[in-house]
């Protein structure tokens, strides 16, 4: 608790004071006698009850009372006061007040308490103060207060008739107030700079290391709060206002050597010691309402002033820290320029860029390994697959550092996102993010992945996975790729467990954060998945106990929901048009030779012919005979229908010329993405001027994309073709008047 406000014990100091003086004073305005007989109490007061008093009569009785007391207070042999001599000079001011005019002698009375005060500074306060320097000067300073606070408490009491009535009548100070002012007036107004310098000098040389009584520098501070009487003026005007000042200077001369001595770390330590101390410096002696400006000054001088500097420091400053990952130098050097809001966002900005910088750094890693010839045979193989494994840890080390070090200040988390986005709605290696993300999950969940890890640690991987798919605006691409991967999981039992509880978590990962409808299918999938094999335990249970049921194969059946699981075209015989057109050569002669099987297909490449020679000819299925039965392929080889040939699988593979399967099923994906956000668009538009009826074609563009960005960000031109579309459908048309105007047509 700060200096000025711990009223209870100034009141017990003065007590304590005062029981020295004499019996204690209690704080009603009358009280209970001890040890005193009541009956000469009463003989005394009525024998002078009967006389005139007066003034000069009266007021020499009463001046012996307070010789005594300045005797008491001034240490000289004194005998205490007891009850007696407190109704005796109690009763005499009565009598002088209450006397008939022009014996009423309270004007005169209220004067010469102010000046018994007076005379009592003038004659032994003041020397004694002024022969005293520094901390000397301190001492004494706080012994007059405390013996001028208690001089006041007993002049109050023996004038206390005067507070009583003829003061609330003439609408003048309180005797106690008179008494605090003379103090001021006399003692307070003389010496209170040199007070203050002495103070701020001792706060200095604290600061500087050395010991001080910090008691001492409280007491003389609550008396720049007391002589306020209720108002902080003389504490804020005479001695906080220079104090601050000082302080500024102080920690200037300081922070001047420190930010060339300190590396960045180094001073966000000093800085936050010093803060610290400044802290428990007000607590010590200094009053409460000093804090906020007192540390407002001492962040301003210590980091405010050279902040650009210190997070610029070439080998500490704030992308050093964040580079070598020093987690308390972060948070410490979050907690002290969050105070400065101005600087708060510089160090987002900072925090932002180093993110980039390292995600990029990353994503060309990945571009260079793609151009390596060696990996180039397979695209999203394992070198994406760490790629994206990197990224993970990435995010997760930056989101620790933006929860535990930034304490989830929402700068940082924007930063963070943004940094994100600019990578994951980027191309990297001829992939887009969301269909590497997708893949990266499904090696993740597949039988037989890359990554063989524990049940525990797929779930975590999985939730941070699922993280990174909250920065990419192209969720509907990564939903259809998903699915087309996640069919393949079910459809050829290659889950990490057969139950599917991996893909039913990842699910329900997906729908809290993309939402129910994003999942719909997919979760479709699994169900059906969960219904085949209780119907498939049931079939096999029924054969068993019907064996002359049993059809004598092997007959797995799997019931899937139309619109949840992908399209697939069926074919009775999957062959390319060229292999087909190759071997309707053989229904019109039995053997052709090299030359003329080119001649007939004019195919461009006969390098291409050459290769579905050599699959239907020389690899594991001899579909054709050649002539001569190599191994190699000649110009001038001939070639017949192999009539012969049979295997025991009722279907087979046919080795074909090498082509990238991979890109036809990435452009087919992105093809039904394609399709299906053209449905998205239409729904869109056709809901929105259903709800409005009449629309222009800024709003209408601009509420279709704020509707469709939660899964894409649809592109203005295909907004444009779709409207175009529409009207043509007779769904829309345009207003004869005003070409940019469109109307909902029922």
């Amino acid at each position: 608790m700060g200096a000025g406000t711990d009223d209870a014990g100034i009141e017990r100091r003065t007590s304590e004071r005062a029981s020295e003086i004499g019996f204690c004073i209690p704080n009603q305005s009358w009280f209970k006698l001890q040890s005193w007989d009541t009956r000469e109490c009463s003989r005394t007061m009525a024998m002078i009850a009967g006389k005139i008093i007066l003034f000069e009569q009266g007021w020499e009785y009463m001046q012996t009372g307070i010789t005594k007391l300045r005797n008491i207070l001034e240490g000289l042999p004194e005998p205490r006061f007891n009850a007696e001599d407190y109704m005796m000079l109690y009763t005499t001011i009565y009598n002088m007040c209450t006397q008939k005019p022009p014996h009423d002698y309270s004007q005169q009375l209220f004067d010469k308490y102010r000046e018994s005060f007076e005379e009592y500074i003038t004659s032994l306060v003041l020397p004694s103060l002024k022969e005293k320097h520094d901390e000397c000067m301190l001492r004494e300073l706080v012994k007059r207060w405390q013996n001028h606070k208690v001089m006041v408490r007993w002049l109050s009491r023996f004038f206390h008739y005067l507070n009583r009535y003829f003061i609330a009548r003439r609408s003048l100070p309180a005797l106690n107030e008179v008494g605090l002012t003379c103090f001021h007036n006399l003692v307070y107004t003389e010496l209170n700079v040199k007070v203050r310098d002495a103070v701020i000098s001792l706060i200095d040389q604290e600061r500087e290391g050395e010991q001080i009584d910090g008691a001492l520098l409280k007491n003389v501070l609550d008396i720049f709060v007391e002589i306020g009487m209720g108002r902080m003026k003389y504490y804020e005007n005479d001695f906080e206002a220079d104090m601050l000042k000082d302080t500024a200077a102080y920690y200037s001369r300081k922070v001047s050597n420190w930010i060339l001595e300190d590396s960045c770390p180094d001073y966000m330590l000093r800085a936050e010691e010093c803060l610290r101390r400044e802290k428990e410096r007000v607590s010590r002696y200094l009053h409460s309402s000093s804090k906020p400006k007192l540390l407002e000054k001492v962040q301003h001088e210590l980091w405010s002033v050279y902040a650009t500097q210190l997070l610029e420091k070439e080998h500490s400053g704030w992308h050093a820290v964040l580079r070598d990952g020093k987690v308390d130098d972060l948070s410490r050097m979050h907690r002290l320029f969050s105070k400065v809001p101005k600087y708060r966002y510089r160090v987002s900005s900072i925090f932002k860029q180093h993110v980039t910088a390292e995600v990029t750094a990353l994503v060309k890693q990945a571009e260079d390994a793609a151009r390596n010839k060696a990996e180039k045979k397979d695209v999203v193989g394992l070198q994406e697959q760490v790629f994206v494994r990197r990224v993970i840890e990435l995010h997760d080390k930056y989101m620790g550092y933006v929860s535990d070090c930034f304490v989830n200040h929402t700068l940082f988390h924007k930063a963070l996102k943004e940094a994100f986005e600019i990578f994951c709605n980027k191309g990297v290696a001829g992939s887009s993010s969301a269909e590497l993300l997708a893949t990266f999950c499904d090696n993740i969940l597949k039988k037989g992945g890359s990554e063989k890890l524990s049940d525990e640690a797929i779930e975590e991987t999985l939730e941070k996975a699922v993280k990174l798919l909250a920065y990419i605006s192209d969720k509907d691409l990564f939903a259809e790729f998903y699915r087309k991967k996640l069919a393949c999981r079910l459809l050829f039992e290659q889950g990490v467990n057969d139950d599917d509880d991996h893909e039913r978590s990842i699910l329900t990962k997906l729908k809290q954060q993309c939402g129910g409808q994003f999942t719909s299918k997919m979760v479709g999938m699994v169900r059906d998945m969960k219904s085949s094999r209780e119907n498939q335990t049931h079939f096999e249970d029924y054969l068993s106990s019907h064996p002359h049921t049993n059809p004598g194969i092997d007959l797995t059946v799997a019931v899937l929901t139309t619109g949840s699981w992908p399209s697939y075209k069926s074919f009775d015989l999957n062959l390319p048009a060229e292999m087909a057109a190759l071997l309707l050569l053989f229904n019109s002669s039995d053997r052709w030779s090299y030359y003329d099987i080119v001649k007939e297909l004019k195919l461009n490449d006969d390098d291409y012919v050459f290769r579905l020679l050599h699959s239907l000819s020389c690899a594991k299925y001899k579909i054709l005979n050649k002539e001569p039965a190599t191994k190699t392929l000649s110009p001038t080889d001939h070639f017949e229908f192999n009539s012969k040939f049979t295997d025991k699988m009722s279907r087979i593979k046919v080795p074909l010329p090498r082509v990238d399967e991979k890109k036809k099923k990435k452009k087919k994906v992105i093809e039904d993405v394609d399709m299906d956000r053209r449905y998205a668009i239409d729904a869109s538009i056709v809901r929105i001027m259903k709800s409005h009826k009449v629309l222009d074609y800024e709003q209408l563009v601009s509420e279709c994309v704020e509707q469709l960005s939660s899964m894409f960000k649809p592109d203005l031109e295909a907004i444009k073709r779709r409207i175009e579309d529409l009207m043509a459908r007779d769904y829309l048309e345009r207003d004869k008047d005003n070409p940019d105007l469109f109307k909902y047509l029922a």
